[in-house]
């Protein structure tokens, strides 16, 4: 019935003659077309252990074997692994799904607001001058309500500076209360003197937060984390080819080694950055819940071992001797900090333009 192989020999996705069970073609099983339920639930199910089997199996490779993935793609060896930018695209979300509840940027309490306690799924921060590590925040139950201590503060010198209540994120354009005054200024001076077009970008946009916010200036802090969080994951996605580029730089007298083989090779290494973040998260989640000092050691380990993995991942995938390859590995984390640099300074004035 449904199930049943169809007597016709054409495939019906693709009309290629089907002697088998499968189209040479485009790979589509043969049956016939009316399909009963349990039959479909049958084939979703079988489609869904099917992809976590190859899941587990590319975490397994990703993580014992650095550089062994990249290796098995450039070769052909595939059917076995999942695709890797299916697999980037999957871990990248689960990251930031995770991420982004993780830290909750709407209530952060900012310079000299009103001191109070925030709750988000349990996670309880403290990110203090300078977003330093999580305390054990659950100590603070036991306090009464008005007298528990921030859970998550964040200090700067301009917001210390600043008086409360006062907005100060002005260019240069503290005299000016609306764009047009700015833009009537401006025209009032001779041509050399105007400000050039990325400064008076600036200033237009600086007039309009301090129209738009006036005095609220957590608002405007918390909003532009906000917008800027949400950026990351298109910001590091930009960075991604980016990082391939460097690498086929570095490598750049290997005639073997195409650019696309560069992407794959970066691909797998966001792809296990993903996961030891993950694992990271998940550790600090187990450590806040039973307080065992044992991970801490794991987590030590767990940082580092990223250090020792990259390095590793490239000795096998480019297969250089010892000596090239820690050099190039130093040159690399050099290069790709300034890229990173670069990316995030970009990702700021973008936030500051969208917001």
């Amino acid at each position: 019935m449904s199930h049943r192989i169809r007597k016709e020999k054409i495939c019906l996705n693709c009309g290629t003659e089907t002697p088998g069970h499968y189209c040479p073609s485009c790979g589509q099983k043969n049956l016939e077309p009316k399909q009963s339920i349990w039959h479909i639930i049958g084939h979703a199910f079988s489609d869904i252990t099917h992809w976590d089997g190859k899941f587990f199996t590319t975490v397994k490779e990703l993580f014992s074997k650095p550089g062994f993935l990249s290796n098995e793609y450039m070769i052909g060896r595939r059917m076995r692994y999942l695709d890797p930018i299916r697999m980037y695209i999957f871990t990248s979300a689960i990251f930031f799904l995770i991420f982004f509840s993780y830290v909750d940027v709407k209530h952060l309490i900012l310079g000299n607001e009103t001191t109070k306690v925030i709750k988000s799924d349990s996670v309880y921060v403290e990110l203090a001058q300078g977003l330093k590590a999580r305390k054990d925040s659950l100590k603070n139950l036991d306090v009464p309500l008005n007298k528990r201590k921030p859970v998550i503060q964040i200090y700067s010198d301009s917001l210390q500076k600043t008086k409360p209540g006062d907005l100060n994120i002005n260019v240069a354009t503290s005299e000016f209360d609306t764009p047009g005054a700015y833009d009537s200024a401006q025209k009032l001076k001779p041509a050399s003197e105007r400000d050039g077009w990325f400064t008076r970008r600036m200033n237009m946009k600086a007039i309009q937060l301090n129209q738009r916010y006036k005095n609220e200036r957590s608002t405007l802090v918390r909003d532009m984390l906000e917008n800027f969080m949400h950026s990351s994951p298109k910001l590091l996605f930009i960075s991604l080819p980016l990082f391939a580029m460097l690498l086929k730089l570095l490598y750049i007298r290997r005639k073997n080694f195409y650019y696309v083989d560069h992407i794959i090779f970066a691909v797998h290494l966001y792809i296990f950055t993903f996961l030891i973040l993950l694992v990271y998260f998940g550790l600090k989640e187990l450590k806040l819940v039973t307080g065992w000092g044992l991970i801490n050691w794991l987590i030590a380990a767990l940082l580092i071992y990223p250090f020792v993995y990259y390095y590793k991942a490239m000795r096998r995938f480019y297969a250089q001797r010892r000596g090239k390859t820690i050099l190039k590995y130093i040159l690399l984390f050099i290069m790709s900090g300034f890229i990173q640099l670069f990316i995030f300074v970009m990702g700021i004035l973008f936030t500051v333009y969208e917001t």
